[in-house]
C-alpha cells in the first residue's frame, strides 16, 4: 500500500473513528495499514448518508464505490486514497470482494426514511455492517490461506457494536427525523433499556463464542474485538441519572477508553 494511502486512512480514523484507530495499535505492526483502510471505508461508507438530504445522491456515491472497488474505475480509485488503499488491501490479503458489496447495499438502509421494523432486522442490519466489518478484520489478521474461525462470533459482537453505536448516534438522527430503533421497541417506554440490554446479550453470546476457540485463534483475532470492550462504558454513560438521549452527547473520556482497551489487549 502507497505511503499516501496509509496516512490518508490513518489520518481519518485518527480524527473520525478514534476508537478504532486505537484497536489498530495493539495489532501485529505489519496488519495495521490493512486494518486503517478497512475502517476507513466503513467510515466513509458510512458518513454518506450523513452527507446527503436526499437518496438519490447517496445512491450515486454508494455505485461508485461498488464501481471503485471492482476495479471499474481505476483511474479515480487510485485518485482517491482510501479507495486506493482498500482495493490493495482486498488483493494483498484476499479478502472476498462480495462482502465489502453487500456491506455497501446494507448501507442504502440508511439514506431513507424507512422505520427499522423490529428487532430481527435489526439484527440483521447490524450483522450484515458491523459483524462483516468485524469479520474482515479477523481475515486480515489471520495466517494467510486459513480460516481464522469465529464467524458467529463476528455475527454477535455485530450486533452489539451496531445497537451502541445506533444510541450514541440516536441525538444526531433525531434531529433529522431519522431512528434506527426498531418500531415495535421504540414504542414501548422502555426501548432505551431495551436496546441496552439486546447490545449487552450479544457483548455475552460474542465472548461466549470466543471462549470456544483455541487459544492461539483467540490471541489472533483478539483485536478485530478490541472495540467490544468499549461497549459497556458508553452504555453505563447512558444510564446516569438526567441523561436524555435526543439531545445528550454520549462521551467517554479518552483516557478510560484507551485504558480499557488496554486491560482487554492483555
Amino acid at each position: 500500500m502507497s505511503a499516501a494511502s496509509q496516512e490518508a486512512c490513518r489520518a481519518l480514523l485518527h480524527a473520525h473513528e478514534r476508537d478504532l484507530w486505537l484497536t489498530t495499535l495493539f495489532a501485529p505492526v505489519e496488519k495495521r495499514a490493512a486494518l486503517c483502510a478497512l475502517y476507513a471505508f466503513h467510515y466513509e461508507i458510512r458518513r454518506i448518508a450523513d452527507l446527503v438530504r436526499d437518496p438519490l445522491p447517496g445512491e450515486i456515491r454508494l455505485q461508485w464505490w461498488r464501481e471503485a472497488l471492482a476495479g471499474e474505475r481505476e483511474g479515480e480509485m487510485l485518485a482517491h486514497p482510501v479507495a486506493a488503499g482498500v482495493r490493495e488491501t482486498i488483493e494483498r490479503h484476499a479478502l472476498p470482494l462480495q462482502s465489502f458489496l453487500d456491506l455497501i447495499d446494507a448501507r442504502t438502509f440508511d439514506l431513507y426514511h424507512d422505520p427499522m421494523p423490529d428487532r430481527a432486522q435489526l439484527e440483521f442490519y447490524c450483522g450484515a455492517i458491523f459483524g462483516a466489518v468485524t469479520r474482515l478484520a479477523c481475515l486480515i489478521l489471520a495466517v494467510p490461506g486459513r480460516d481464522p474461525g469465529g464467524a458467529a462470533a463476528c455475527g454477535h459482537a455485530g450486533v452489539a457494536l451496531g445497537t451502541v453505536e445506533i444510541l450514541r448516534r440516536y441525538a444526531w438522527h433525531f434531529s433529522r427525523g431519522r431512528s434506527f430503533i426498531p418500531a415495535d421497541i421504540l414504542a414501548r417506554k422502555t426501548a432505551f433499556a431495551e436496546m441496552r440490554t439486546l447490545a449487552r446479550e450479544h457483548r455475552a453470546l460474542t465472548i461466549k463464542a470466543l471462549d470456544a476457540l483455541a487459544p492461539e485463534a483467540r490471541k489472533i483475532l483478539r483485536p478485530a474485538f478490541l472495540p467490544l470492550a468499549l461497549t459497556e462504558l458508553y452504555l453505563r454513560r447512558m444510564e446516569r441519572r438526567g441523561f436524555d438521549p435526543a439531545t445528550s452527547a454520549i462521551e467517554v473520556p479518552q483516557w478510560r477508553r484507551q485504558w480499557a482497551l488496554w486491560r482487554a489487549a492483555r
